[in-house]
Formats: structure tokens, sequence, C-alpha cells
């Protein structure tokens, strides 16, 4: 989870997706041997974010107005449910292209019918109405009077135009009417543009600008990744244990915001730095240690233990040995 702000952006929380697999009776001992804890169940990426996001509502430790996240958790309703429930929230979410929907809404009407002998009921479309449509047939067949060039940021080569439209619509649900949004469709200058989709429950009276400045604010999460990945590290790890996993990425978190905190003292100085050229003056003003020859010969011995110490742990869970570490190590010297 990333949060921004007119000062920067950072990751302020995480949560370690596993497949469903990893919860079966089957991996019972693997879940062990990685310290995976006892009352951690199965959940889909969407829940987890939902899970995340809940949890920051209640810390109440960080302001902020908007939620803005990608498709896979626009297209669920479990998160959006979740960022719903704060109602003095405003979301902006990408939608699937297929994702279906009505300008107007439409008029339902209750079917009557029997199941196993017992007599049911359903909202149904009324029949004149129409179906729903999708979201990228509409888009490519509105007409170019209603899409409006708008600069989203200035970027290292100039300004980032897109063109922009807005409706308000009902989202369908099991082909019948489910919640009214904004639809929101954005798409690249020139020809064969490309088009990327958005829902939110902005009011009513909402403005195109205020939707095309929304947009552009899920980059500054996109850039939290790319810096922790580029600069710190964060996708290089080999970890076995699920405590590993979350140290390494706290670790990553928190040189990233240590990063950003520099640079906003330094802000009045150096306005234009970044984060890279941050980390690059830390490497000179702060060198590595020098070790002497009796450390060095210390530290490449603590190296060789560990790593013989992991070949005795591997070799013997390959080989199905009930035996210490010791016996085995004696085992390997007798033959």
């Amino acid at each position: 989870a990333g949060y921004a702000s007119p000062k920067g952006y950072s990751l302020v929380d995480k949560r370690l997706f596993m497949t469903e697999k990893w919860f079966e009776d089957d991996y019972d001992e693997k879940r062990e041997k990685c310290k995976v804890p006892d009352d951690l169940t199965f959940k889909t990426k969407p829940e987890l974010a939902a899970e995340m996001f809940l949890d920051i509502v209640a810390k109440d430790n960080l302001l902020f107005n908007y939620i803005v996240a990608d498709n896979l958790y626009g297209n669920s309703p479990t998160f959006i449910d979740a960022v719903e429930s704060c109602v003095d929230k405003t979301y902006m979410v990408s939608a699937a292209c297929n994702t279906l929907f009505w300008l107007r809404r439409p008029v339902t009407e209750e079917h009557v019918y029997q199941h196993e002998g017992e007599q049911r009921s359903k909202q149904v479309l009324a029949e004149n109405e129409k179906p729903a449509m999708r979201f990228d047939d509409f888009a490519k067949n509105l007409h170019n009077v209603f899409w409006y060039k708008r600069t989203v940021s200035e970027g290292a080569k100039g300004p980032i135009e897109y063109e922009f439209t807005k409706r308000n619509v009902t989202l369908a649900k099991d082909g019948v009417p489910d919640r009214n949004v904004w639809l929101i469709i954005r798409r690249t200058v020139g020809k064969n543009p490309d088009y990327s989709y958005y829902i939110s429950n902005a009011p009513v009276s909402t403005r195109l600008n205020f939707f095309v400045w929304l947009s552009g604010i899920r980059w500054a999460v996109e850039q939290c990744f790319q810096e922790c990945k580029s600069g710190l590290g964060m996708g290089e790890y080999q970890v076995r244990k699920y405590t590993g996993w979350n140290h390494h990425m706290l670790t990553c978190m928190l040189a990233h915001f240590f990063l950003w905190h520099i640079k906003i003292a330094l802000d009045d100085k150096a306005p234009a730095i970044t984060l890279p050229q941050i980390r690059l003056l830390l490497e000179v003003v702060l060198p590595m240690k020098t070790f002497s020859r009796k450390e060095a010969i210390e530290v490449v011995k603590w190296v060789q233990i560990k790593n013989h110490k992991a070949y005795l742990s591997h070799r013997k869970r390959k080989l199905g040995l009930n035996l210490s570490g010791d016996d085995l190590l004696m085992d390997l010297v007798m033959r």
C-alpha cells in the first residue's frame, strides 16, 4: 500500500500473497518449516488489499481523501465494498474493458419461478430494456467531439497529454443494475489510441479536471516500487521463511522513507534532486568499512561456516536422514 501527498510518496503497508495450495493439508510441514503463522488463512490479492485499507483506516494515523488502484482491485466487489464503507472517501479505480453498464438505470421487474418445488423470485430486466454494453464498445464508438485533451503531468520529455471523457453510469451485476458510478475513459492521443477505464464514487457535480488529476496519482505508487526495486534491493532477496520476507520488505520500505526524509530536508537547497542522486551522495558520505587482515579472515570464516551449515541442512532433507548436523558431518568424514 502506497501513500502520496504534496510532500512525496512512500510505501506504508505490505502483505505476502500465498497461493491457495499453501493452505492445504499437504503443505502443513512446509508451512511449519517456513514459519507461516498458524492463524494465517488464504486470501486473494483484493482481500489482502481490503484488509490493508481497513487497517489503515482503523489506525487513523494517515490523513487521506482519495483511493486509487488498478483493475485487479477495481473489479473486486470485496475491495470496492471496503473503500465504500468509508463514506467520506473518494475512490477512482481502474476497471476492465469488458465491464458491463447502462448509460441510464434500466427498469427491472420481479420474476417468480419454481425451484425444487419451492416458489422463488428474482429481479430481471423489464422486457423492453436494452442489454448492458461494454466499456470498450462504448468508448470506441464515441464521437471525437466528446473527448477533451488534458495535460496529466510534466514528464522528462515534456507534457504528458491524454484525451478524457466521463459519463454517469449504472454498472451491471448478474444481468441487473448495481451501483451508480462515474465512468472515466482515458485514451492516448493520435491514431490507434490505447484506452484506460476508471470508475469513481465522486459526487455527481464533479468536474473532469478532478478526474484528470486523480488519474495521475497512482504514478506515485508505481514510483515507490520502481525506486525500491532499482536502488534498494526490494526484488533481490532469497529467503525461506515468512518472517524473512517481512523483514526484507520492511527494511526496503524504511530505506525508501529515509531517502524521502532527506529529500524533503534538502528541498529548499536542492529542489530538483532525485532519490537515486541522494543514494549516490550517501555512498560518498558514508564509505564502507575497511577491514583489517584479521577481521577479513573472521568474516570469510563466518561465511564458510554458514554456507556449510546450510549445505548440511539441505543434504539432510534431501536424503531424508534423521541425523544431527554433527552426525552427518562425521558420516561424511568417515566416507
